[in-house]
């Protein structure tokens, strides 16, 4: 499995990484409505800091981006499962097809972790510099300016005139 297919199914949702269930039953080839029943059959694995119910206003802000349903509209709201509620689900769907999907969602989140340090890590050492050499720090942003408000004009045209 493509991490990278994963790494675009994970979502932002009330300040976590959340993956919602109709992704994850893609991943897992089974039907949505079969994955939601094996979670309410299970449903005090699942605390509210590892799986929860989207809003109607969480869904309509998300339907523009990528929901499409066959039916023409859906029944139930989609469930947003945290990384600690996507490791439960091996535990709940116990097959050896969950168990892969599983590890390598465990691996994609870890893997934007990872990122997110790293971006982190080089904004600090970029906001140090900034305050080491501030003169040239602005100097750069003044020219980049510059060079931004220059190619916005008009310039005259250069060449032979007829």
């Amino acid at each position: 499995m493509k991490l990278e297919i994963i790494q675009q199914q994970i979502i932002e949702l009330r300040g976590q990484k959340v993956m919602l269930d109709f992704h994850l039953a893609d991943l897992y080839e089974i039907e949505t409505k079969v994955l939601k029943q094996a979670v309410k059959r299970n449903i005090n694995r699942f605390p509210n800091d590892f799986m929860f119910e989207l809003t109607k206003e969480e869904f309509e802000n998300l339907r523009s981006q990528f929901v499409t349903s066959k039916r023409g509209g859906i029944r139930y709201m989609p469930f947003a499962f945290t990384e600690q509620g996507v490791a439960m689900l091996s535990s709940v769907l116990n097959s050896d097809k969950a168990i892969a999907i599983n590890i390598a969602i465990m691996r994609t989140f870890v893997s934007l972790r990872q990122f997110a340090l790293n971006y982190k890590d080089l904004n600090d050492k970029i906001t140090e510099i900034e305050k080491q050499f501030p003169d040239i720090y602005k100097i750069l942003n003044f020219l980049m300016d510059k060079e931004n408000s220059t190619s916005s004009k008009e310039r005259n045209k250069i060449g032979y005139k007829k």
